[in-house]
């Protein structure tokens, strides 16, 4: 049942892991490898780029969102049918929300029982990078550090130095040497910035971190490394059966799930809770289709509907459709930018873009992030997915802002403890079936979400049923 794995993790945010992560899963792909691709912490455009490179599905590991049971058990159910296990870790090694390191990507490696390799920035230093390097192993010995790859080196001399001082004093290897890279050489080298549906250049950007990881790095050394994972017992995994038996989708309840450039921000367990809870998922596009189709429910999540707001605002006739079968029942639930979209208007650069009008508010964008971080909202008053007294952990990153709100308080259904929200504390807007919210939640974290959803749509679709002459 142990799968080799390693965990790239760095001394900080910005020394490259993601171009190495996503280089290393892609080049082991292409030598035929199944490659599970995993993403340390709430994140989707990194893990777009991995399954990207991977050809599967990235799954996130958050002890801040999920249990460590649930971590451990996804960990073990999607590496199940895989050769090899990549963790893209975040920020830095040992970087959490407080003094003991949890949620930290050191804390994800032990839980798993992983080697790290250490991908470090050798830019304008050299023997130093050694002592940096021995403080990690001996800050925390259980957290398994088992070799480094050096990124941004000037050249052989550089590159000598750093690896002779890294190997003797800190006892052990060096896997690879990637050099600076130049514009020309690399220009996506920031590709772990912008989502892959943005670019048509996302499948050439994939090949050339694949050919970067085969040239500078050792890859059946670090293959060899990643043999190294600590076997545990059956128990120590609690394990997941997601097989459903097989069912004729005619009587199940249709979610639809806008999923075009302007929606994108999906964690795939949400998806496939939606299934596993009943569901037939139908997806549907914001920019080209007409109207929403024969859905039970509507599931809006976050994204970039600012860089498509003129298409999101030309295309009239759904956006009247939304609104249309909401004011008809329909349980939609939005994330952040499907909150965005749910709104009258938003405002950029003194344009108006009309959305669908749901709720009566306008808003803006700013250049600095306005949310970000993780969440912790306690659900206070009635509404139709979440019990009173629901405590759910989410995280939020927008650069949006509130403009104009012409609501009124008991529409808020949620209580801000953790996070900036919509306003004063408050999130988490109800109007008549419809739940929206700026915190984005996962399925594993937050199991009664699902179940809400088909229910929801199980009802509205005897609703329909009802009205049928």
């Amino acid at each position: 049942m142990t799968v080799p794995g390693i965990v790239i993790s760095a001394l900080r945010g910005g020394a490259g892991k993601s171009i190495l992560s996503i280089g290393i899963a892609a080049a082991w792909k292409s030598q035929g490898k199944s490659v599970a691709p995993f993403k340390k912490g709430p994140d989707y455009i990194d893990t777009g780029w991995l399954a990207l490179a991977a050809g599967r599905p990235c799954y996130n590991l958050d002890t801040f969102l999920i249990s460590k049971e649930k971590v451990q058990s996804s960990y073990l159910f999607h590496t199940s049918d895989s050769d090899i296990a990549v963790i893209e870790g975040n920020r830095g090694l040992f970087d959490g929300i407080d003094i003991d390191g949890k949620t930290s990507t050191a804390e994800i490696a032990k839980l798993l029982g992983i080697p790290v390799i250490l991908c470090v920035d050798g830019s304008k230093t050299t023997r130093t990078m050694a002592a940096a390097v021995s403080g990690c192993i001996n800050f925390d010995p259980e957290t398994r550090i088992k070799g480094v790859i050096l990124n941004r080196v000037a050249g052989k001399r550089h590159e000598n130095i750093l690896r002779n001082s890294i190997e003797h004093f800190c006892g052990i290897p060096v896997l690879g040497a990637v050099p600076k890279l130049r514009e020309h050489d690399f220009p996506e080298r920031y590709m772990g910035l912008v989502p892959t549906f943005e670019h048509d250049w996302a499948k050439e950007s994939v090949a050339a971190a694949a050919d970067l990881a085969s040239k500078y790095i050792d890859l059946e050394a670090l293959y060899k490394v990643a043999e190294g994972v600590t076997e545990h017992s059956d128990a120590f995994f609690h394990k997941r059966d997601n097989q459903k038996p097989y069912q004729s989708t005619k009587d199940l309840p249709r979610i639809g799930i806008i999923k075009d450039s302007a929606f994108q921000f999906y964690y795939p367990e949400n998806i496939e809770a939606l299934e596993e809870a009943g569901a037939e998922i139908v997806f549907l596009n914001a920019l080209t289709d007409n109207f929403i189709k024969d859905v039970d429910a509507l599931y809006i999540g976050g994204g970039f509907p600012e860089t498509h707001a003129e298409k999101l605002s030309d295309n009239k006739d759904f956006r009247e459709d939304i609104k249309e079968s909401v004011n008809s029942g329909l349980p939609v639930y939005a994330e952040c930018g499907g909150l965005l979209y749910l709104g009258e208007k938003l405002v950029m650069e003194g344009k108006e873009y009309s959305m669908t009008g749901v709720l009566p508010a306008v808003f803006g964008l700013s250049k600095k992030p306005v949310g970000h971080g993780y969440t912790i909202s306690v659900v206070d008053r009635e509404n139709p997915f979440f019990n009173i007294g629901t405590e759910i952990r989410g995280h939020e990153f927008r650069y949006s802002t509130v403009l104009e709100w012409r609501g009124k308080d008991e529409d808020f259904v949620f209580e801000t403890r953790r996070g900036k929200g919509f306003k004063n504390k408050r999130d988490g807007i109800c109007y008549k079936n419809v739940l929206t919210t700026y915190t984005h939640i996962h399925a594993l974290g937050t199991p009664s979400w699902a179940k809400a959803m088909v229910r929801n749509a199980k009802e509205y679709k005897e609703k329909k049923k009802g009205q049928m002459p």
